[in-house]
């Protein structure tokens, strides 16, 4: 299996079952350096979801109770192959495995319980039970990804629409 993506570009692969054995692999280490810093780990994004395509990266999300408990661990994550990339989008702060050209993991770190950790639970689990949106979201990604194979902020800009209607219908569902 061929883990990672040069920065900046976009590429979809089939799903590989191995990208669950992956990042179980990886929480559990970073279960072992977090300790209750970490109140759950969970494996998230297109690679989580059975039967769609994906970008071959692995997307973590961390849940923790406060932001300031996990920047202190920083430097051992850093000797641990995670590292500290700042704030994605506000309040998340993203961790990277990988070098400098290619990244193989996406650990995203967010209050536990948050709309954030919901939106990653609730999309994940949504789509795990519901095929045929499923397969629409594969779809449009395919498309964007032979579009804008050099354009990662276009493709992620395009994907936003859909992804919005989603996560309300998840949020719905998840209510019942």
């Amino acid at each position: 299996m061929k883990l990672g993506l040069r920065r900046g570009t976009v590429a979809v692969e089939p799903h590989n079952s191995e990208w669950e054995v992956t990042a179980q692999q990886t929480i559990a280490q970073l279960r072992e350096i977090l300790g209750d810093t970490a109140v759950d780990i969970q494996h998230i994004g297109s690679t989580s979801i059975k039967n769609i395509c994906a970008k071959p990266i692995i997307d973590i999300v961390v849940g923790v109770h406060d932001f300031n408990d996990i920047l202190g661990l920083n430097g051992v994550l850093e000797d641990n192959g995670f590292i500290f990339r700042g704030q994605d989008v506000p309040d998340q702060y993203l961790y990277v495995c990988g070098d400098e050209d290619s990244r193989t993991h996406h650990i995203h770190t967010v209050i536990y319980d948050s709309e954030a950790w919901n939106n990653y639970i609730n999309m994940r689990d949504y789509l795990n039970c519901h095929k045929a949106e499923a397969q629409a979201y594969s779809e449009l990604k395919e498309k964007l990804a032979r579009q804008y194979p050099d354009d990662r902020n276009r493709y992620t800009e395009l994907k936003s629409g859909l992804i919005a209607e989603i996560l309300k219908k998840a949020h719905k569902w998840r209510a019942k």
